[in-house]
Order: C-alpha cells, then sequence, then structure tokens
C-alpha cells in the first residue's frame, strides 16, 4: 500500500481501510499463535500499513483545522 494511494481516499474510506487492516492483524495473529500462519512477514507489513494509515488520518486532521 503506497501513501500517494492512501492521500487520495477520504477519511470515511481510510477509517474503514483501518478497520479493515486491524481485523487482518487481529487475524493474522490468531493464526501466528496458532502455527497455522504461511507468511510471517505479513504481520510486521500489517502494523506498517496500519501506521501509513494513521498517518495520513492525522495529516487530513490537521489540513481541515
Amino acid at each position: 500500500m503506497k501513501v500517494s494511494e492512501l492521500k487520495d481516499l477520504s477519511l470515511q474510506e481510510l477509517n474503514g481501510r483501518l478497520k479493515d487492516l486491524q481485523d487482518e492483524q487481529f487475524n493474522l495473529s490468531f493464526q501466528h499463535a496458532t502455527g497455522q500462519l504461511e507468511n510471517p512477514m505479513r504481520l510486521p507489513q500489517t502494523r506498517k500499513d496500519i501506521a501509513r494509515v494513521l498517518t495520513v488520518i492525522r495529516q487530513k486532521e490537521l489540513a481541515q483545522a
């Protein structure tokens, strides 16, 4: 996921994307704990994607203020 793609989204879409990523992170963590996770590199990548989305949300909030 690229930041340029995220900047084009509205706040509602960003919040929806954030919710989806948080759900995915939970599922990946659960799979990792039970030993069913096939690609363990998806965990840190999902964390980074969440951070990117949160950063863009914060930038948009500051721009509106």
